[in-house]
């Protein structure tokens, strides 16, 4: 599985309905389950993003395909990258010349 990163921001729409959020975050949690995506955390924060969900997917079009549905509600934008972990990276550096 790969690891995944995605920061969220509210949407006006997720502001004014903020009160439900930790509501959504559990519906995700299990349509997530249903794909296959094992959602690590999901965390909110202060400072330039509300929140953080940390995701590991079978691949990118999972990963994509989650975010996309999770976005289309419209309370949250997404921004999602690929993480690594230590031994992932070694291999990826064992391929450099």
């Amino acid at each position: 599985m790969a690891t995944f990163v995605s920061t969220i921001k509210f949407t006006d729409q997720g502001l004014a309905a903020v009160k439900d959020t930790c509501q959504r975050a559990k519906s995700f949690e299990t349509s997530a389950q249903r794909v296959g995506v094992d959602v690590r955390d999901i965390l909110w924060t202060l400072g330039p993003f509300d929140g953080v969900i940390v995701f590991d997917a079978p691949d990118e079009e999972t990963a994509t395909a989650l975010m996309l549905r999770l976005s289309s509600a419209g309370y949250v934008h997404t921004q999602t990258s690929r993480a690594y972990r230590a031994e992932e990276m070694k291999t990826i550096l064992g391929t450099m010349s």
